[in-house]
């Protein structure tokens, strides 16, 4: 038995790089790029602070929305302490699943885990020049509002999302 453990260790190649790494840091890559690029045109070309609401189409808005916690607003804090604090748990939480995109053989898991690695390290990014997570996509239909985000918020569920799909479909396989 610990024969096949060491085995399956050599076979999958070193700890931080995998043969899907490039996958999973390709997808990172692409979902930090593609928020930090909106973000800064959005606050520093289309300067959306003096512009916000701008209705996109019926149910969707722009606006300007400082989150000084985590998601849906939970545990708000003006204390830069407390921003660094969230900055390091991203930036462990990232190398944590870094490690498990090189240590996978599933290209969805590497994909989605890229995602969610992407999109935490724009928020941290956000937190350490800003103070603050900058969210700007407003959702509502009627009296209901759903809570305001950005494209990191995106790539951070739509990976989760991935990674669930992935359980239920590796359930599905034994």
């Amino acid at each position: 038995m610990g024969q096949a453990i060491r085995a399956q260790r050599v076979r999958r190649g070193p700890y931080l790089w995998g043969h899907l790494s490039v996958l999973a840091i390709s997808f990172a890559a692409i979902g930090f790029a593609l928020d930090q690029c909106l973000k800064w045109w959005l606050l520093h070309v289309f300067d959306i602070a003096d512009r916000a609401p701008v209705a996109v189409f019926p149910g969707l808005d722009l606006v300007l929305a400082w989150n000084r916690g985590i998601s849906y607003g939970w545990l708000t804090s003006h204390a830069w302490q407390a921003q660094w604090l969230l900055i390091g748990v991203s930036i462990v939480v990232s190398a944590i699943l870094w490690v498990w995109s090189a240590r996978t053989d599933r290209p969805v898991t590497a994909t989605a885990l890229g995602l969610v690695i992407g999109g935490a390290l724009a928020n941290a990014l956000d937190r350490a020049l800003y103070g603050a997570v900058a969210d700007f996509f407003h959702f509502h239909v009627g009296d209901f509002n759903w809570y305001i985000f950005n494209l990191a918020d995106v790539a951070i569920v739509a990976g989760a999302a991935l990674l669930f799909y992935e359980s239920l479909a590796a359930a599905g396989r034994r």
